[in-house]
């Protein structure tokens, strides 16, 4: 039979190995005759249309084909060892990024992987081999029977509907890729993305008390409790770069990975159950979460999808009631977009790697040392000045691959983490925690701590559980006394120093990075009366819930005892206990499941139907920071 056409079954059986290979990285239970079920329709779809309208270099179409699926299963492969979820065309907002952060990227990278190139390899060299080209030229030169090739289409068109069809309504999406197939899915994703494009909520009809009702958030105003405690005292809120909670106290024979992260654990409010919710932009997300106390978008990062709009942020809330608000970070500016995102929320100054250097390099930027050293003396010369500083500091020297300098190697490992991720975290942070010590003590030393609201948080997971080895989650399992989860995973921790207010103790109330801004609003007496945010004062809470985006399945949610990953829908998804494990008991409850897909849609529709933000020239940074426009 003509089906046995040599190149449309060469690079049928190439393209499914490498499918089946994708597979098994990303889907449990993986057979081979699902990824044959669902992968080999898409391919058969275009190679036919390759034999239906290609009247010459068909070849040539095949090859070009077969680089271009093998580059999308490559890029789904990379993408899930760190997110843990499917990529889509949504991440090509991305790709420019992956240059900057080269290391981190190329460590996630399996050296099997690279065998999805073989087959390419040999072609080009083959082609390029003159006598061999002529000889690959004639491969399956005879036309297929044109009859045949729409019959394969019909079918392949059938299959990939059954495929795709019922399973659009999962709100899985790793689960709604594994049903459909990969290639079924990132065709569906990109043709119906345009199409289903949810119905926008009437700004009317989006209140504070609308949303506390979501949230259970009970009204409290002015009468709640440290209302107003640490008025006209400064805000220091330092975000610790992939910092995880199961860090703090923790030991590795017998010696302190974070001695002074567990001295402020100690000494202040402790918040053990805090989250998350970054997306796409990770550490940039976390920037915008805290500063906007409203949720990333769900496909994007918020650095790439709203920093044109006019946002109502703490910078700006803050320089409303008369504080300076500035923000130090050690990369450039253009990172992230930040050269966007800064006068998207309002900070009157903010200092990049023109004002650090790039002295004494660690990850991308100067070190946590140089960070905090300068940022130390800029913000005793702020002190001095008449009104009170909002600062926010960005640390990065602990950043994901965690290759620190020897230099910079603070303590010594057993040998069993020697060479692995969970080694090489664990010493970096160790690191990055030696750097902080030094700031906090000259905090202290300079009087600033006493007159300084100082929270610390972590901004996103750093040992993502798809990216790790099985050794290293048995590594994992040692250290923190069980299976490595979920819970684990995404848990920061929260560290509140506030003079006069704050003292030992462990709080157990869950909390998120959108609870930032109306914390630190109600210590320092700040109204939000006339400021919409989706977070909640975390000094007067009782309950809450968080719905999570990007790194969870849509839908999926935090409560005050479970983490909720969805299923195909609610019915069947997953709890996992906060203590650890999962719980046969549905205990996250269907009206939570939906009061979390709400308040997504409110703060999506909220921030879509806010002004554009006007566009001024932004002047460039000084040795002192520059100001960003508004």
């Amino acid at each position: 039979m003509r089906i046995l056409n040599r190149r449309f079954f060469f690079f049928t059986v190439i393209l499914l190995l490498k499918g089946y290979l994708a597979w098994n990285v990303v889907f449990d239970n993986v057979s081979l005759g699902m990824t044959l079920l669902t992968e080999i329709p898409c391919i058969w779809g275009v190679f036919c249309l390759i034999e239906w309208w290609a009247s010459k270099r068909k070849l040539l179409y095949y090859v070009i084909v077969n680089l271009l699926f093998t580059l999308l299963y490559f890029t789904v492969l990379m993408y899930y060892k760190y997110y843990g979820i499917i990529v889509t065309y949504h991440a090509l907002h991305q790709a420019d990024k992956v240059t900057q952060v080269g290391n981190s990227t190329y460590s996630l990278l399996d050296p099997y992987y690279l065998l999805i190139f073989l087959d390419i390899v040999v072609l080009a060299a083959l082609l390029w081999w003159p006598k061999k080209r002529k000889e690959l030229q004639t491969i399956g030169i005879r036309p297929m029977n044109r009859r045949l090739i729409t019959g394969l289409f019909v079918v392949s068109l059938v299959v990939s509907l059954f495929n795709i069809w019922p399973n659009r309504a999962n709100m899985n999406e790793n689960k709604q890729a594994s049903e459909m197939g990969i290639l079924n899915y990132e065709l569906y994703t990109l043709l119906s993305d345009p199409m289903e494009k949810e119905e926008l909520v009437d700004k009317a009809n989006i209140t504070q008390s609308a949303i506390d009702k979501l949230k259970g958030v009970s009204e409290q105003g002015e009468e709640a409790g440290q209302w107003a405690a640490a008025e006209g005292k400064n805000v220091i809120i330092i975000q610790m770069e992939s910092f995880q909670n199961f860090l703090i106290g923790l030991t590795v024979d017998g010696k302190e990975i974070t001695p002074n992260m567990n001295r402020l654990a100690q000494d202040d409010f402790h918040f053990d159950r805090f989250f998350t919710m970054v997306g796409q932009g990770t550490t940039s997300d976390a920037e915008y979460v805290v500063n906007t106390s409203m949720y990333v978008p769900k496909h994007a990062a918020a650095t790439d999808h709203y920093v044109d709009k006019a946002l109502p942020s703490l910078p700006k809330l803050m320089h409303a009631n008369g504080y300076l608000a500035a923000t130090f970070h050690t990369n450039k500016v253009e990172f992230w977009n930040r050269i966007e995102l800064y006068p998207a929320l309002g900070w009157d100054r903010y200092y990049d790697e023109r004002f650090f250097g790039d002295d004494d390099h660690v990850a991308f930027g100067s070190s946590d040392e140089v960070l905090y050293a300068k940022t130390l003396d800029e913000l005793q010369r702020l002190d001095e000045q008449e009104q009170p500083f909002y600062a926010q500091i960005i640390s990065m020297s602990a950043h994901h691959p965690y290759d620190i300098p020897k230099s910079k190697y603070k303590m010594t490992l057993p040998d069993r983490f020697e060479n692995t991720l969970v080694g090489d975290y664990i010493r970096a942070q160790n690191y990055a925690d030696y750097a902080l010590g030094a700031f906090i003590d000259g905090l202290k030393s300079s009087g600033l701590w006493e007159d300084s609201v100082v929270l610390l948080y972590g901004d996103h997971q750093g040992l993502p559980l798809y990216s790790l080895s099985k050794d290293e989650k048995t590594l994992m399992q040692e250290m923190v006394g069980h299976e490595y989860g979920y819970t684990d995973m995404f848990n920061i921790p929260l560290i509140m120093h506030v003079p006069d207010v704050t003292y030992p103790a462990v709080i157990h109330t869950t909390g998120g990075q959108i609870d930032i801004l109306p914390t630190v609003a109600n210590l320092t007496g700040v109204k939000l009366d006339d400021q919409l945010h989706f977070g909640q004062d975390l000094l007067n809470a009782e309950s809450n819930l968080l719905p999570m985006r990007h790194f969870l399945p849509t839908g999926s949610v935090v409560t005050d005892t479970d983490i909720f990953l969805t299923g195909k829908g609610y019915e069947d998804g997953t709890n996992y206990s906060l203590s650890g494990g999962t719980v046969d008991q549905a205990r996250t409850t269907e009206e939570q499941y939906n009061r979390a897909l709400e308040l997504l849609h409110l703060s999506d529709s909220y921030v879509e139907q806010l002004p554009d933000r006007p566009q001024t020239a932004s002047p460039g940074p000084s040795a002192t920071g520059a100001a960003a426009p508004k």
